[in-house]
């Protein structure tokens, strides 16, 4: 799988399993995102499995299918995924049975230890050997202290995810990746990290409901579509959460999505692949694009002239309005440079949005 774009019919008809991430994809806080729930249910309707994957280890399985079905979707505590589940698998590989490990996160990184028959204590002083760090909103100084105590004195630091950020209703919150940081500028130690990026967490999620032909959906680069690289998985992308349009156009090769959607509507839709056309020009649907001089160029009506005087060139500070098909073309335009070593400059990128 090279880290381009992939032509693809409606994905819904051709994976058996959506391996759905859920902040920013099936909810935002406490509120459904927008199109999330008809589409999960009329893409199971046609073949599509939903399993949820997600990095948010403070809740139990029980309580997030209970919100995933208080939408209307019917979910089962089965279909989730955490990386609470994820890094207790992990500890089994680090730790001897029944090892102390000290938990710095909710209740859903509490019960996954437990399951996994570790001996929970709730102090440095209780001599962990391990001290297992994931995101819960009421986390306070005292309890990052504590976990700098024990790493301090010879504790493994583990933690479930390494997320810089989360996406809530009111916008962009700090994630578990920023409070393992404050440990790690205590203790000058770096963690163990399980969920995603990491491959296994996807893994483990497919062989739970042995799927043959799972689809990562997330709304992250540097986990959901990073992880589905790493994992060999087709990943989609949609705009519903972190991920911005521009950050996807500029994105490394490791964290590419295989497709893209506004949101997820796309599962229903052909996506079409990306075709060199001329002239380093790239072309997907009725869209072209290249990168010229360091800067972004697009013909994004169809009834328009192909080449430069036909083009816009993206070079400033105000936002651009781009078709979906103009989006591709502008991502595998970059890509392509990006990977023949003459990258778009980052600096003359305008914001984009996908209309």
């Amino acid at each position: 799988m090279t880290a381009t774009l992939i032509a693809s019919a409606p994905p819904c008809d051709v994976h058996d399993v959506g391996l759905y991430d859920l902040d920013g994809v099936i909810y935002l806080g406490d509120d459904a995102v927008v199109h999330a729930v008809d589409a999960v249910q009329a893409a199971a309707g046609r073949g599509l499995r939903p399993l949820y994957v997600t990095n948010n280890s403070s809740r139990e399985p029980e309580e997030i299918a209970a919100q995933i079905a208080g939408f209307g979707v019917p979910c089962e505590p089965g279909q989730v995924v955490t990386s609470a589940q994820s890094v207790a698998l992990l500890l089994r590989e680090l730790l001897e049975p029944g090892a102390r490990v000290l938990p710095i996160g909710g209740q859903g990184l509490r019960t996954a230890l437990q399951n996994a028959g570790f001996e929970l204590v709730e102090s440095a002083e209780d001599a962990p050997a391990a001290v297992v760090q994931g995101y819960a909103a009421d986390l306070g100084w005292r309890d990052l202290a504590e976990a700098a105590y024990a790493v301090g004195a010879g504790a493994r630091h583990v933690a479930t995810n390494l997320d810089g950020s989360i996406p809530k209703e009111r916008g962009i919150a700090p994630g578990n990746g920023a409070l393992v940081r404050a440990v790690v500028e205590a203790t000058g130690v770096d963690p163990v990290a399980s969920g995603k990026p990491l491959p296994a967490i996807y893994h483990q999620a497919a062989e739970r409901i042995g799927a043959s032909s799972p689809l990562a959906i997330g709304d992250r680069l540097d986990t959901d579509l990073e992880g589905a690289r790493a994992s060999g998985m087709p990943g989609l992308l949609v705009l519903t959460g972190v991920a911005t349009a521009r950050d996807v156009v500029l994105a490394p090769a490791h964290q590419r999505p295989s497709l893209l959607a506004v949101d997820l509507r796309g599962l229903f839709v052909h996506h079409p692949g990306p075709l060199a056309v001329e002239d380093g020009w790239w072309g997907c649907g009725a869209a072209v694009a290249r990168v010229h001089d360091g800067a972004l160029e697009l013909v994004d009506d169809p009834t328009g002239p192909r080449g430069p005087s036909g083009a816009q060139r993206l070079n400033g500070a105000a936002p651009v309005t781009v078709s979906l098909d103009g989006w591709r073309a502008l991502c595998v335009a970059a890509w392509d440079a990006a990977d023949r070593g003459e990258p778009v400059d980052a600096r003359v990128v305008p914001p984009l949005t996908v209309g």
